[in-house]
């Protein structure tokens, strides 16, 4: 049997001070795409032009920038992991971070859908494109679920105390999945540069939430559990 280890809960004072930062900024990028702010909008352009020019010449790298986003940072391959990182925790005894997780996920999900809906922003359009995508374009929702999938885990491995070696390689793991998975998006001309870092920003400011939120009101009473 695994040996009991206590989870190193922060102190709810200590919790993220980035919170309230990644909130405004999230929120002032969503204002500036919904009003069509003209400087951001160009920018928009300009980069998806260039990457689209280079994408219908290399068809190679095409197909791997599709298996990248429809197989490896799939939203359903990054939910896949929260599964089974919640029903590991469940096993061992820790039902309310279990649940906490869960509830983060699904509450990041049905957020991504909302705003897509209400800001209704258009996908590039293109006459020759290489891929194509359904729903509104902001945010984006690989780049949000790939945030907040990696952001999960990674707080999930600081509670349980991972060690520098582990904590280096999931930390590595989760930028270049969150980096990797914008750069998919946008070359393959399926979203504008600013969906994906809308994405990113939504959810890092919803993991940081939800683990300052933990800190607060469930720590306390989680205790310590196996692992």
């Amino acid at each position: 049997m695994p040996s009991p280890l206590r989870l190193r809960f922060p102190s709810p004072d200590r919790s993220p001070r980035a919170t309230p930062a990644l909130w405004a900024a999230s929120l002032v990028l969503l204002v500036l795409v919904a009003l069509r702010w003209s400087p951001l909008m160009a920018l928009d352009r300009s980069v998806a032009d260039a990457l689209h020019r280079h994408a219908v010449t290399d068809p190679g790298l095409v197909r791997v920038n599709r298996v990248l986003t429809d197989w490896v940072w799939d939203p359903w391959t990054m939910r896949a992991l929260i599964a089974v990182a919640v029903i590991a925790l469940w096993w061992r005894g820790a039902h309310r971070l279990a649940l906490w997780v869960a509830a983060t996920s699904l509450l990041a999900s049905g957020l991504q859908q909302g705003l897509k809906a209400a800001v209704d922003r258009e996908r590039p359009q293109w006459p020759d494109p290489v891929d194509s995508a359904q729903f509104a374009a902001f945010p984006s929702g690989h780049a949000m679920t790939a945030v907040v999938s990696c952001g999960l885990l990674l707080w999930l491995l600081r509670l349980y105390g991972a060690g520098p070696g582990l904590w280096g390689a999931a930390l590595a793991v989760a930028v270049v999945s969150a980096v990797g998975v914008a750069v998919t998006r946008v070359y393959l001309g399926v979203h504008w540069l600013t969906d994906v870092v809308g994405g990113a920003l939504l959810g890092a400011a919803v993991v940081a939430l939800s683990a300052a939120g933990y800190a607060r009101y469930a720590a306390p009473r989680e205790g310590s559990h196996r692992w």
